[in-house]
């Protein structure tokens, strides 16, 4: 069997390979093929360079951009520790002004503790020295009172004598 009659043979079957290769458009195919790789190669390849320089401009900016984040977290971790030593220092300055202002307080409160007891001793004792007057103030009036009570009962001449010399002996003192 030659070709031809096999690829007869298969036509009338309905499948077969043409042998024919100007009729087969193989060579069409292939010219087709080589053009579009002969003028395809610079368009692929435009479209690949312009994807690499692109790719290699998003990796710049990316690394450009993880950098200053770098830079920012440093500054930003400089900045929290400074905070955190102002913080310190200003925890230090409330605890010394408020030991010293505690002890302020405790000192005045006991200055007016002293003085509440000074302003009581002095109270207490103007207190005695009133009551020790109005004793004295009682003592003199009973005593007038048993001397007038005395003296209404009557004294005799000589007991009046008496009375009148020792007035005059106190008096020329």
């Amino acid at each position: 069997m030659s070709i031809g009659s096999f690829l007869l043979a298969s036509e009338s079957a309905g499948f077969g390979i043409n042998g024919d290769i100007l009729e087969s458009n193989v060579i069409n195919i292939a010219i087709v093929l080589g053009l579009l790789f002969y003028a395809g190669r610079s368009f692929i390849g435009k479209i690949l360079s312009n994807r690499l320089e692109t790719i290699t401009t998003e990796i710049n900016a990316a690394e450009k951009r993880k950098q200053e984040a770098i830079e920012q977290l440093t500054d930003q971790q400089e900045k929290l520790a400074q905070a955190q030593a102002e913080s310190d220092r200003i925890r230090q300055q409330a605890e010394a002004d408020a030991k010293t202002i505690g002890d302020g307080i405790l000192a005045s409160v006991a200055g007016d503790i002293e003085r509440l007891r000074e302003a009581a001793t002095q109270e207490v004792a103007s207190e005695q020295e009133r009551v020790i007057i109005q004793l004295r103030q009682q003592v003199a009036d009973r005593a007038l009172a048993e001397v007038r009570t005395y003296f209404e009962r009557g004294l005799s001449k000589s007991v009046q004598q008496q009375l009148v010399d020792r007035s005059i002996a106190l008096l020329s003192k």
